[in-house]
């Protein structure tokens, strides 16, 4: 049986950081291939399923054993740079102890690990299957995660490890999130006279402070380990010209979703709360769409796979944390709903690095996520004496 070898981890994760991947706009297909031929190198069996034209999901599967087995779930794609880096976003450098690069965190870093670790199970008869999941468009609209649920099965699977930044903390439940957008549709007039017209943006002002009004009620009921549902604003859009009324709002928000809460009840909600705003009273046609939801999810503290995970820890010298929960939205809980247990655990930081200028992971950190993840791996099948 091998072990975890520290400049492996750390040169794939540099190959994944520079095959770029970002999402928008769909790149993610160059990752995808670095990916595969890693796996197939290390004898893994590897299928690629198509999700959309150049965009795949890749399967990795390591032991020819009776399952179920365990599902590991990643995701191929990045968020764009952005602006504000101090050099080149995918240089994959290694600086100061620390792997640079958009998506070293989130998650190209812990997919790393993940995959050094699976070399380290024998690919035998006996060894019950480890399946790693890699998932396009988990960034944007999930497309990769939603094709993948299809067939999946909890008889397949005993558990799944989600590859996210979760500074190494055992995370066992997670809101969900649904991107919502609401148009006003007004009448133009000359501003000189705007009673002539009907004012979208006047409307749109209405709508957003009753959504802020929202937000500060769902405060008063937190989740105990996700914390409260939330509300947030993210792009406001209308008008087209100062000296006319606006005959035209639109605005798109984020609802963070308690485990168990469900994004139809959500929308139901929105379009109750705007009919009481009158808004067809003020001459303003309302459309409501989702455009995006993915569930939370919560694992029951006694469940096994957070056992072997805190056991995993402990045997790769990581310092031991008591599962916790997670304010961000991760692909996990499409794996719960299909009645798999899920506890999230990676390397790097969600708050403090995922999605920001100058991204960046502790190599200590990704080579003990590696050690966890192998031990973890071993144990499938195998599990410790009570």
């Amino acid at each position: 049986m091998t072990s975890v070898d520290a400049d492996e981890v750390v040169a794939l994760a540099q190959r994944l950081v520079r095959a770029r991947g970002q999402n928008p706009p769909d790149s993610e297909a160059a990752t995808v291939a670095v990916l595969a031929e890693e796996c197939r190198r290390r004898g893994f069996e590897v299928t690629l399923d198509e999700v959309a034209p150049g965009r795949a999901n890749l399967i990795a599967r390591v032991g020819r054993g009776p399952g179920p087995g365990l599902l590991i779930v990643s995701h191929s794609d990045v968020v764009p740079p952005g602006e504000g880096w101090s050099g080149d976003p995918f240089s994959g450098d290694v600086r100061d102890g620390r792997l640079h690069g958009r998506g070293s965190a989130d998650t190209k870093g812990g997919l790393a690990a993940a995959i050094a670790a699976l070399s380290t199970v024998e690919n035998t008869a006996d060894q019950p299957p480890i399946s790693l999941a890699v998932l396009v468009d988990e960034e944007e609209l999930g497309l990769g995660i939603r094709h993948f649920v299809r067939g999946l099965s909890a008889d397949d699977h005993t558990a799944c490890l989600v590859v996210e930044p979760t500074s190494l903390q055992p995370v066992i439940a997670a809101r969900g999130d649904a991107y919502l957008e609401i148009t006003l549709t007004g009448r133009a007039a000359h501003s000189g006279n705007p009673a002539d017209g009907r004012n979208a943006i006047h409307g749109m002002a209405r709508v957003i402070a009753e959504i802020e009004r929202w937000h500060d009620e769902l405060a008063a009921s937190p989740h105990p380990l996700c914390g409260p549902a939330t509300w947030s604003v993210g792009t406001v859009e209308g008008g087209q010209a100062t000296s006319t009324v606006a005959a035209h709002c639109r605005i798109t928000a984020d609802r963070r979703l308690l485990p168990g809460e469900d994004a139809s009840d959500v929308r139901k909600e929105v379009e109750s709360r705007l009919a009481a705003l009158d808004l067809a009273g003020r001459g303003l046609a309302v459309e409501v769409r989702m455009t995006m939801d993915m569930p939370g999810f919560e694992t029951a503290v006694d469940d096994p796979i957070v056992d072997n995970v805190a056991a995993a820890l402990t045997a790769a010298g990581a310092s031991s944390a008591a599962p916790t929960g997670w304010t961000a939205a991760c692909d996990g809980g499409f794996v719960a709903s299909a009645g798999i247990p899920v506890v999230v655990l990676g390397p790097g930081s969600v708050a403090e690095q995922a999605h920001r200028p100058d991204e960046s992971v502790a190599v200590a950190e990704l080579v003990t996520a590696a050690h966890t993840y192998a031990a973890l791996f071993r144990s499938v099948g195998h599990p410790s004496p009570a």
